[in-house]
């Protein structure tokens, strides 16, 4: 991929475990040159704001992936009730503790990118989306919790599943909260020479 004036730009190294990251990239025509998964630590520190905790893992992800000659993308991607911070839910009994505490509620999604040049520039963007679930039945959220696909997510639940069912509202980037702002993302790597269309 070339930009206009024929430099061809760095190749792209995506910092990610998430399939969901590298199906939006190719959403818009960006395929990374390599996937990594970074191997962090991803526990908040205690009474850490919700922001800075997604900046500094968003941060951590790409130091962890060390590149002489590529650009690295980084993201993290943090749900949060007020100040406190929901997990990545492990397992069934904690994807139903958090869809019972956002039943009826708004909460907000933030997500961190952080594009990082092999210079040592690195330039991030923070995307706050606020999203407000329908009140939920207890049958619905037995029926969800038996689907699994709220295991491994923020929050306990994934947007662009069966989930979608749940939002009353969402006001902000729903690629966000999948897991990736598309324009903000567009918008660093077209200042690096992608293309994008």
């Amino acid at each position: 991929m070339r930009d206009s004036g024929g430099v061809k730009p760095l190749p792209l190294i995506l910092a990610s475990s998430s399939p969901r990251r590298l199906m939006l990239l190719k959403q818009i025509g960006i395929v990374p040159g390599q996937v990594v998964s970074p191997d962090i630590d991803e526990t908040p520190a205690r009474d850490e704001n919700p922001r800075l905790y997604a900046e500094r893992m968003a941060r951590a992800k790409a130091a962890a992936v060390p590149s002489a000659d590529c650009l690295v993308l980084a993201a993290d991607t943090v749900v949060a009730a007020g100040r406190r911070i929901l997990p990545k839910a492990e397992d069934a009994a904690q994807v139903r503790a958090c869809l019972t505490l956002l039943s009826g509620r708004r909460h907000r999604v933030l997500t961190a990118i952080v594009l990082a040049a092999p210079d040592g520039r690195i330039t991030e963007r923070v995307v706050e989306s606020a999203v407000t679930f329908n009140r939920l039945t207890d049958a619905q959220i037995d029926r969800y919790v038996a689907t699994r696909e709220g295991e491994g997510k923020a929050g306990g639940y994934a947007i662009n599943g069966h989930a979608a069912s749940f939002i009353r509202f969402l006001s902000g980037s729903y690629s966000a909260v999948v897991g990736l702002p598309l324009f903000e993302t567009a918008q660093l790597l077209r200042g690096h020479g992608w293309q994008v269309p």
